[in-house]
C-alpha cells in the first residue's frame, strides 16, 4: 500500500500511544509501516514534523455536542469535559503535546472555534474574546497536564504541614484516581465563576459610568 501523510501519521499515534513519544523513532515507524525508512523523508522530513502531523490529526477528531440554547456555563461545562475525554484518549502524545507543542491549538480547530464561540456569547468584549479563551485553555490544559502525570493526585494527597501523622505510607502517584472527576469540575466551576465575576464588575462599571 502506497505511503501516505494520513498513513504515517495513524501509525506514528499507534506507536506513541504504546510505548510514548519518546519512544518513537523513524525507524520503529518505517518497521510498522513495512517500508523503507528513507521513503518516509518523502512525506515528513523529521520525527518533529511526524509529532506535528499526529497533533493536528487528533484535534480535528475532537467532537463536543452543540448546545445552543444552553447557558454559556453550561457549554464551557462540556467543552472542557469533551477536551478532557480527548486528552484521555491519547494521554501519552497529548501529554507531550501540551507541554512541547505550544501551537497544538490553531485558531481553524474545532475546540478553538467553538471555544471562542461560547467566550463571545458571555458578553466579553469582541476585543477580549481571544484572551478570555487563552486563559481558559491554560487552566484546563494545566490540570490536564498534572491529571496525565499523576502530580494532581500526589498534590492532593499532600497533608499539611503538622497535620500528617507519624508513619503515614507514601502517596500511590498511579494515575487511577476515582477523585479526577470532581477536582476537575471543580476547577471548571471555579474557572466559571471568575469569568461570572468579570462580566457582572464589568456591567457594574459600564452602570456606574452613565
Amino acid at each position: 500500500m502506497p505511503l501516505t501523510e494520513a498513513g504515517i501519521y495513524a501509525a506514528a499515534l499507534r506507536l506513541i500511544d504504546e510505548d510514548g513519544v519518546e519512544a518513537l523513532t523513524m525507524r520503529k515507524l518505517a518497521t510498522e509501516l513495512d517500508a523503507n525508512p528513507m521513503s518516509l523523508y518523502h512525506h515528513v522530513p523529521n520525527k518533529e514534523a511526524v509529532l506535528r502531523g499526529v497533533a493536528k490529526t487528533v484535534g480535528s477528531q475532537f467532537r463536543t455536542v452543540t448546545l445552543q440554547d444552553a447557558p454559556w456555563q453550561e457549554r464551557i461545562r462540556l467543552l472542557a469535559t469533551d477536551f478532557r475525554t480527548l486528552a484521555h484518549r491519547h494521554p501519552k502524545l497529548m501529554a507531550y503535546s501540551f507541554s512541547h507543542q505550544p501551537d497544538f491549538i490553531q485558531y481553524d480547530d474545532p475546540f478553538w472555534s467553538a471555544l471562542t464561540a461560547i467566550v463571545a456569547a458571555t458578553g466579553v468584549p469582541r476585543s477580549d474574546v481571544s484572551e478570555a479563551a487563552a486563559l481558559i485553555v491554560a487552566v484546563a490544559v494545566g490540570v490536564l497536564t498534572a491529571e496525565l502525570n499523576g502530580s494532581l493526585h500526589q498534590w492532593a494527597n499532600l497533608k499539611p504541614p503538622g497535620l500528617a501523622a507519624d508513619g503515614d505510607e507514601p502517596v500511590d502517584v498511579r494515575p487511577a484516581d476515582p477523585d479526577q472527576d470532581r477536582r476537575f469540575r471543580l476547577v471548571m466551576d471555579t474557572l466559571i465563576a471568575g469569568l461570572e465575576s468579570r462580566l457582572a464588575a464589568d456591567r457594574d462599571g459600564q452602570g456606574a459610568g452613565r
